[in-house]
């Protein structure tokens, strides 16, 4: 597969990293998540640390995830993020909105 560019992201982060908390029972640090993402996506997707970061602030600051900090497998001190009830809702809007927009490029991509 081609190599992941930043712009086929941009609209679908949140989306991303809300699916990756809500399909993991204990909170993920910030390389967690990314790692997670990476790895479902068979390796098309990249997250880079300069999108992620700015994104969770903000979806704590919206209320859909929460973040403590606490240590790391090896001992480092790292933030961990779990999404919260209102995260839950917002994830179904964003996966219907995901939805929506793949139906409406399909239609465009097919031949008339």
């Amino acid at each position: 597969m081609g190599t992941p560019r930043k712009d086929h992201l941009q609209g679908s982060l949140d989306l991303l990293v809300l699916r990756t908390l809500a399909s993991h029972r204990e909170p993920l640090h910030g390389y967690a998540i990314t790692e997670h993402i990476h790895r479902v996506s068979r390796e098309a997707l990249r997250v880079e640390e300069g999108s992620l970061y700015p994104a969770l602030h903000r979806m704590d600051g919206a209320g859909w995830i929460t973040a403590e900090w606490g240590l790391s497998e090896n001992k480092r001190r790292a933030r961990y993020y779990a999404i919260t009830r209102a995260g839950r809702r917002r994830l179904v809007e964003l996966e219907q909105e995901w939805t929506n927009h793949i139906k409406a490029v399909k239609r465009v991509l097919k031949p008339a």
